[in-house]
């Protein structure tokens, strides 16, 4: 049996699933969270080796000592930091942190600029992206900052955990910024402009792995903590969307996959990196051998679930509602920044709704105007990534996936027919397959990610959603109407 660990921003899930892929347990741990005002949002990675403690024990409860292997996707961005004794020295700043906004905008500028960094490095920084975060730790605790001799990732935190081995690899390092994904190899530059080139922060740097290397197997003790065998050998693992490319069996070019979570994400498979990248596109490598061009939007099932709190509903409302309004609201327009922004790169922004009036400022039209919002944002990075191709087919997971008009709504907006995979868990399902992937190289009994997917991965019928080529053009006026309304309110975008 395989075992998958999704560690996120909410809470640990752990995933066992057979050969075959059948489901044969389930874990669940929530997360704490730390919040301030300045845009802070950290947690203690303690708390996530307790959540996986839960969850593990959970889903393995009879069949730990079958298990063959395990992989750990994991929040990506996240930074770890640790000290000469291998003890982290502070709570983890996370993907949706903002208050590193300034250091991020400063190492660009000492960089040579946007453009100069896209062609030097390969990726432009954003906002939450792990670099920034550590500039951040020498400006405002320059003690922490002397003290750190490792850098690791959430993922590659919980592996450290499990195996005492620190590794990285290239689809979560690609989240850092200090790592070129062409060359695949970290990028020490960046880090010297960081530490004035004591060479500091390129020492604490883990070496990488390629997929079909396994970073170790369980320590004894955990093993017998967690019920699992002693030769349970540990994938490398990777960023919660890489492992949900290959939980949606994305893994080979033309397949399309569209988070709707806490965040948004979209991306699709890669046997190369794109030639022309936008800078609002991530270049990310994938965790399965190829590339992984990203974009993500900060702003998603959050904005809709605290307009759903205002409004006095909850969400078995979504569906009712979003059948009994048009398409475009009625003409009321929200841009849904209420977190501040990364795609486009605005973390400082706010929420805004305009064309309110007094015919059309209604309950309906206000959540509808919001999921639009939500909806319009990562389409918009889609096209990005396609770069003027349409998308003929969409895997969509997330909570948002739940919701049969919101799937609608995604296929009326891009043509495409919209597919919801059985297993909802994507991250936990590719973290399972990744290390099934592991496992069978390391036993010299090789087998392709894109054979794997075609027998694990597989779609619920019920829940595809066909494109209604009538309404296309109301939600591509209601589209173009939102990057018109973007553009005003930010006309240096």
């Amino acid at each position: 049996m395989y075992l998958g660990i999704d560690c996120g921003t909410q809470g640990t899930k752990a995933l066992l699933i057979t050969e075959a892929g059948a489901v044969r347990g389930r874990g669940y741990a929530r997360h704490q969270l730390i919040e301030r005002a300045s845009g802070a949002r950290e947690q203690d990675p303690q708390w996530w080796v307790d959540a996986l403690r839960t969850s593990v024990t959970q889903a393995v409860s009879h069949h730990g000592a079958e298990v063959l292997a395990l992989g750990v996707s994991g929040q990506q961005h996240g930074l770890v930091v640790l000290d000469e004794a291998k003890q982290v020295i502070r709570p983890a700043k996370l993907w949706n942190d903002t208050e590193t906004a300034p250091q991020n905008a400063a190492l660009i500028e000492r960089l040579g600029g946007k453009s100069a960094m896209m062609e030097r490095f390969g990726i432009l920084p954003m906002t939450g992206y792990t670099v920034s975060k550590l500039l951040w730790i020498k400006e405002n605790e320059p003690e922490n900052f002397a003290r750190i001799r490792h850098i690791l990732l959430p993922h590659e935190y919980l592996n450290f955990w499990l195996t005492g081995q620190m590794y990285a690899e290239y689809g979560d390092a690609s989240g850092t910024a200090f790592f070129d994904i062409r060359t695949r190899e970290w990028v020490r530059e960046i880090l010297d402009e960081i530490d004035g080139g004591t060479g500091q922060l390129a020492a604490a740097l883990p070496p990488l792995l390629k997929v079909d290397q396994i970073v170790g197997a369980v320590r004894p003790e955990v093993a017998a903590e967690l019920g699992l065998s002693p030769q349970c050998v540990v994938s490398s693992g990777g960023g919660d969307n890489m492992m949900g490319a290959i939980g949606t069996g994305n893994v080979r070019p033309g397949i399309v996959t569209l988070s709707l979570g806490t965040s948004s994400t979209v991306y699709s498979f890669l046997e190369k990196p794109l030639a022309s990248v936008d800078p609002s596109v991530a270049p990310f490598c994938s965790s399965s051998g190829g590339w992984l061009p990203l974009v993500c939007t900060m702003n998603a099932t959050n904005v809709v679930t605290q307009t759903l709190h205002v409004l006095g509903k909850g969400v078995e409302d979504i569906d009712p509602i979003l059948a009994s309004t048009n398409p475009g609201a009625d003409g009321i327009t929200f841009l849904p920044f209420l977190n501040g922004e990364r795609t486009p790169d605005l973390p400082t922004a706010q929420g805004s709704m305009h064309g309110v009036t007094a015919t059309n400022f209604s309950a309906g039209n206000l959540l509808r105007s919001v999921i639009e919002g939500v909806t319009f944002g990562v389409l918009n990075g889609l096209e990005l990534i396609l770069q003027g191709q349409p998308a003929s087919k969409i895997q969509v997971i997330g909570g948002g996936s739940r919701s049969a008009e919101w799937r609608q709504m995604i296929a009326d907006a891009t043509g495409a027919v919209i597919q919801v995979p059985i297993e909802e868990e994507a991250g936990c399902l590719g973290a399972a397959i990744q290390a099934m992937y592991a496992y069978k190289s390391q036993q010299e009994t090789p087998v392709t990610f894109a054979v794997l997917s075609e027998r694990l991965v597989s779609v619920d019928e019920e829940k595809t959603a066909h494109p209604r080529a009538e309404k296309r053009p109301a939600y591509r006026a209601a589209q173009d109407r939102y990057n018109a309304v973007l553009k005003a309110q930010f006309p240096n975008l």
